[in-house]
C-alpha cells in the first residue's frame, strides 16, 4: 500500500472515529437536565423566563422526545454549525472564531521552536551521552518539567512587564489596540487571517508586527521552556535506544562515520515516539493554553473554556470538548501519515 492510498484509508477512518466522539459527548450532555440544555437555544436574560416558558421551549426543541430523536436533531445542528448560544458570551460558533486566532498565533510561534529544539537537543543529548552537553539538556529537561508554567509565567512578568515594562499583557499595547478599531473603520486595515502578526504584515504595519511579537515573546517562552523539557527526555531516551540497536552496531562496524550512523539509520528510528508525544503537545496547546492565556490575559480558547466552566456555561463547554475532539483527531491523523513517512514499512499495514 502506498502512502496515497494510507492516508486516504486514515481520512475514511475518520468518519466514525468524530461520529463517535460525537454519541460519547451527547451521552455526557444527557446528565444535564433539560431545564437547563434548554439555554442553549434561547438568547437574551433566559435565568428570567418562568417554568411555564421554559417547558414550552423544552418541548419546542425536542428536549422531551427519545434519545435517538434528540441525538439526530443534534447531530442535524452540528452539522449546519449551530454550537448552541451562551447566556454569558453570545453565539458559541462566533465566539469560538473570534478567540481562535489568539491561540493559533501561539501556537504557530511555539509548535516549531519546541519541536525543533527538542528533537535537536535530545539527538545531540544521547549522541553526546554524559558529556557537558548532556548533563546541561538533562538539568534543564528536569528544571522544565519540575517548574510550573504560571510560576515561571508570573517569573517573566514580574521581570520584563512589572519591572523593564519591556512589554504588556494582551495580544497589542493599549494604544495601538485602541487604534485598530479606527483603522478598521476607515478601511486602513483588514483583517486577513485574525493573526495580529500576519494581519500586520499583510497591511503593511510593521509596528503592529513588532508589537504583536514583543507581546507574543512571553507566552511563547513559557510554552517553549516547559515543553521542550519533555520533549528532550524522550528524544534522549529513544536515541539511546536505537543506538543500541544490531543495525548500528553492525553500522559502525562497516566503517560508516558517526554521522552517517546517528543521522541516517539511527535517526529516523528514534523519531517514531518523538512524533508521537509532538502531536500531543500541538494538540493540548491548540485546544487551549489556560494558564498561560491567564497570565498573561491573551483572549483566547484557554480563558474562554475556563470561564465557561467556572459558570457552567453548558454550550461552551460543550463546543470546547468538540472542538478539542476534532483538534487531537486531526493531529493524531498526522501523527500517523508521519510515521509511515518516517517508516516506510508502515505504509504496508
Amino acid at each position: 500500500m502506498g502512502l496515497r492510498e494510507y492516508i486516504i484509508r486514515r481520512l475514511i477512518l475518520l468518519i466514525p472515529v468524530v461520529l463517535g466522539v460525537v454519541i460519547l459527548i451527547f451521552a455526557l450532555i444527557q446528565v444535564v437536565p433539560p431545564e437547563r440544555r434548554v439555554f442553549v437555544y434561547l438568547s437574551g436574560n433566559v435565568r428570567e423566563l418562568n417554568p411555564t416558558i421554559i417547558k414550552h421551549f423544552i418541548h419546542m426543541y425536542g428536549l422531551d422526545q427519545p434519545v435517538w430523536v434528540q441525538f439526530t436533531s443534534y447531530l442535524n445542528q452540528l452539522i449546519h454549525g449551530n454550537l448552541g448560544y451562551s447566556e454569558y458570551t453570545g453565539p458559541v460558533l462566533e465566539n469560538l472564531l473570534r478567540r481562535a486566532p489568539a491561540t493559533i498565533e501561539i501556537v504557530i510561534y511555539s509548535a516549531p521552536l519546541i519541536i525543533l529544539i527538542g528533537i535537536w537537543a535530545g539527538i545531540n543529548a544521547a549522541v553526546k551521552r554524559d558529556k557537558p552537553f548532556d548533563h546541561v539538556s538533562r538539568v534543564l529537561s528536569v528544571l522544565g518539567t519540575s517548574m510550573p508554567s504560571f510560576f515561571f509565567g508570573i517569573a517573566l512578568s514580574a521581570i520584563f512587564i512589572a519591572t523593564l515594562k519591556w512589554t504588556g499583557v494582551g495580544r497589542l499595547s493599549v494604544s495601538l489596540d485602541s487604534q485598530l478599531s479606527t483603522l478598521r473603520r476607515l478601511g486602513q486595515w483588514y483583517d486577513y487571517t485574525n493573526l495580529i502578526t500576519i494581519d500586520a504584515l499583510l497591511n503593511g504595519r510593521i509596528d503592529y508586527f513588532i508589537d504583536a511579537l514583543k507581546h507574543l515573546a512571553l507566552p511563547v517562552t513559557v510554552l517553549v521552556f516547559i515543553n521542550t523539557a519533555t520533549l528532550v527526555r524522550v528524544a534522549r531516551s529513544s536515541m539511546l535506544e536505537a543506538l543500541s540497536k544490531t543495525y548500528v552496531i553492525a553500522a559502525r562496524a562497516k566503517g560508516l562515520s558517526q554521522k552517517e550512523v546517528v543521522y541516517k539509520h539511527a535517526r529516523r528510528n528514534a523519531l517514531i515516539p518523538v512524533v508521537t508525544l509532538s502531536g500531543l503537545i500541538v494538540g493540548g496547546m491548540m485546544t487551549g493554553l489556560v494558564i498561560t492565556e491567564t497570565v498573561f490575559v491573551i483572549p483566547g480558547l484557554g480563558s474562554w473554556a475556563a470561564s465557561a466552566a467556572q459558570h457552567f456555561d453548558v454550550p461552551v463547554v460543550v463546543a470546547y470538548a468538540m472542538f478539542s475532539a476534532v483538534v487531537f483527531v486531526l493531529a493524531n491523523l498526522i501523527v500517523d501519515i508521519l510515521y509511515a513517512y518516517i517508516d516506510p514499512r508502515i505504509r504496508l499495514g
